[in-house]
């Protein structure tokens, strides 16, 4: 089952956050306050992060975060999978694929197109975009931080 956090479920999502950025999933650790921001503003409102939990057998099995931006190359609304963590021992029972699912038909007539940036070295998660259609872009990306 897939679900959108609640106030009730932050401090579990805060403490899988956390769980992510200490796996080789992510090039760098993040600072704790930016999950409680991210947390803030998916419950805020929907308009540019939301938050679901990944459920398996009435237990909490990891969550995806995604965010909204617009392109004009892609002609309309751009989701971003910013996240999806699966813990360890709920891995290869289905529910990345039927996460990737329920964001399609969630937003199905919405959007234009879904993005996501993988690390080269997490080659199950590659794997896993591949089948479900997902192409490489050949584009740098680059950022300049303003805090």
């Amino acid at each position: 089952m897939i679900r959108k956090m609640t106030e009730n479920d932050r401090e579990l999502y805060i403490r899988m956050a956390e769980e992510f950025y200490s796996s080789d999933a992510v090039l760098h650790p993040v600072p704790h306050e930016y999950f409680e921001r991210t947390a803030d503003e998916a419950l805020r409102s929907d308009a540019y992060a939301e938050i679901y939990l990944l459920e398996y057998e009435g237990r909490t099995a990891g969550y995806g975060l995604t965010a909204r931006t617009f392109s004009q190359e892609a002609g309309g609304q751009v989701l971003w999978i910013e996240e999806l963590y699966i813990r360890e021992e709920y891995r290869s029972r289905g529910l990345g694929r039927e996460f990737f699912s329920f964001i399609e038909e969630k937003n199905s007539g919405k959007i234009a197109r879904l993005r996501l940036e993988v690390e080269e070295e997490n080659t199950r998660a590659i794997s896993l975009y591949k089948r479900l259609g997902y192409e490489v872009l050949d584009y740098k990306q680059m950022v300049k931080e303003l805090k």
